[in-house]
């Protein structure tokens, strides 16, 4: 088809709308790989940029959607051919690129991974930036020495997409997680996808004027930041690692730099959009390999480009529990 169905984002006066629209495939950007998207996904990113916050956007008219998975449907690289399924992942599509809440994309063939066999593309999406940000974090805390017979591992905002992710990779690897969270009613959903502990968040924060507290944490995957980041860092075990990869409680972390120096607490800053290619790849075949499809599925659901709008605002509140999919075709 040479038009597409697309969520096209216009600024006016300083306000951001969006509104579905059929798009010729002319307006698509350059590149060397167009792909037919079937899926994308809400991740708190693709919040803010719905809602005109953060100033992400770099140009407008914009189509939003750091994620997508789709097949190929022309290819100018010897990458890729017609019919090969591909996932792409930041690359700053959807910020400063047109991204996957449309159902034609067209990118550079180096930003593209090969869905890997045994996962489907609505899996690939159920993951996302959220899930691949996941296993970012639980490689990075590996290869600074996390092993499961540590201790106890820490998984901050773990009702959210990140959080919820590492939980089910950490639980399936033997991890001990306690899953921090100020949300009552996912405590049985939290269970499901393998917490041994379930903590209030408030249960995080040391006390003030407190730079170390008793050693509990092994290692800790920090969805939030803020005062919560900092209220962790007093509980690291000696030597222990925290993998930072959000910011939904501020950007400004109150802490003490005694952690680091008497105890040699890590701080491990994640970051998914530039990932080189060979780590991506290697995160890609770890989800493979060590997310529970099943607990995936469960953590899921899934809309359409219509329900966008109200969806990206549950998500900025902090409503949304698991993983949202977008089925471009709904």
């Amino acid at each position: 088809m040479s038009s597409f169905r697309a969520l096209v984002l216009e600024e006016k006066d300083g306000k951001v709308s969006s509104a579905l629209q059929t798009v010729d495939e002319t307006a698509l950007p350059p590149g060397d790989v167009t792909v037919a998207v079937s899926h994308s996904t809400l991740n708190y990113k693709d919040g803010l940029i719905l809602a005109g916050l953060g100033r992400i956007v770099r140009k407008y008219p914009h189509v939003p959607g750091i994620d997508f998975v789709g097949t190929v449907e022309r290819s100018d690289s010897p990458a890729f051919k017609p019919g090969d399924k591909v996932i792409l992942t930041g690359w700053r599509v959807g910020e400063w690129y047109w991204g996957g809440y449309a159902q034609k994309a067209r990118v550079k063939s180096e930003w593209l991974v090969p869905l890997p066999a045994g996962m489907s593309a609505q899996q690939a999406m159920a993951i996302g930036t959220a899930g691949f940000t996941s296993m970012l974090a639980v490689l990075a805390l590996e290869k600074h020495g996390l092993k499961p017979e540590g201790g106890e591992v820490l998984v901050t905002g773990a009702a959210g997409g990140v959080g919820g992710v590492a939980v089910a990779i950490l639980a399936r690897l033997g991890y001990t997680v306690v899953a921090s969270t100020g949300r009552a009613e996912t405590h049985d959903y939290l269970r499901q996808l393998g917490a041994t502990t379930i903590i209030d968040r408030a249960a995080t924060v040391a006390p003030p004027g407190k730079p170390l507290v008793a050693e509990r944490w092994a290692g800790c995957v920090d969805t939030v930041g803020g005062a919560t980041l900092a209220g962790v860092l007093p509980a690291m075990k000696y030597g222990a690692s925290v993998a930072a990869c959000g910011n939904a409680g501020g950007n400004d972390v109150p802490a003490s730099v005694i952690p680091f120096l008497l105890r040699g607490v890590n701080l491990l800053g994640i970051d998914s959009a530039m990932k080189p290619m060979p780590e991506r790849r290697e995160a890609w075949a770890r989800l493979l390999r060590d997310l529970p499809l099943g607990k995936l599925d469960a953590m899921t659901s899934v809309i359409g480009l219509g329900d966008l709008a109200n969806e990206s605002q549950r998500i900025l509140k902090g409503q949304v529990r698991g993983r949202v999919v977008v089925d471009l075709n709904r």
